[in-house]
């Protein structure tokens, strides 16, 4: 055997693999990377060399870092909305337990893609990575609008559930740190959030306090 076949014997096969499968094993790796540490800190180096695979074939599917991060976001934020899907038939309240046990399968089951999504706050989101975030958000708040049968919030009631949807960001997120508290436990204590911070608001709101007094 010649030395130049024995090398190419020895030489691991590289795996075929679909262009779509290829880009979501790059998209999953990135994401890995974008959960622990700023998009800064994170080279296509890096993402390549978790991924398995090549610095020119990172630049081949996505061009560079921030179209690979900006899809990686895309990606997540797609898997987290289609799991927000309003399932109908129930009480408001109890919609929003099961909107939000669905909510925590995906932050349970898709951890790093979640960290990523959201980690670092608002300060540091702009552009195109904002509006990611942000239709994450919007999507959230029209499902709870609906299943409250809100067609026009008021300012109250608008800012009073967009504080929860921060809480149950925050929630989320010191969860995956954690872990300390049970999730059942911690999706009951989301819901009795909601309750209170509706009580809070119908103190100054008519327009609340008519819905606190349906949802009992």
């Amino acid at each position: 055997m010649t030395p130049g076949k024995s090398a190419e014997t020895a030489r691991p096969a590289r795996r075929r693999l679909s262009v779509d499968r290829r880009r979501e094993e790059l998209m999953a790796a990135a994401l890995e990377l974008f959960s622990t540490r700023d998009a800064e800190d994170v080279s296509i180096d890096d993402v390549a060399s978790a991924a398995g695979a090549s610095r020119a074939l990172v630049y081949h599917y996505f061009g560079g870092k921030q179209e690979l991060y900006v899809a990686a976001l895309k990606s997540a934020a797609e898997q987290l909305e289609s799991r927000l899907r309003p399932q109908g038939g129930g009480r408001p309240l109890d919609e929003l337990a099961s909107g939000l046990r669905r909510y925590f399968d995906f932050v349970e089951e898709h951890a790093t893609g979640f960290a990523a999504l959201l980690r670092g706050g608002p300060a540091d989101r702009a552009g195109e990575v904002g509006e990611i975030v942000d239709g994450v958000r919007r999507r959230l708040f029209r499902l709870i609008q609906k299943q409250m049968q809100v067609d026009e919030p008021s300012p109250v009631l608008r800012m009073t559930l967009r504080s929860w949807i921060a809480s149950v960001e925050t929630a989320g997120l010191d969860w995956l740190e954690r872990r300390d508290i049970e999730r059942p436990m911690l999706e009951k204590l989301l819901v009795d959030h909601m309750v209170a911070l509706l009580r809070v608001a119908a103190a100054h709101d008519g327009e609340v306090a008519g819905l606190l007094e349906r949802l009992s």
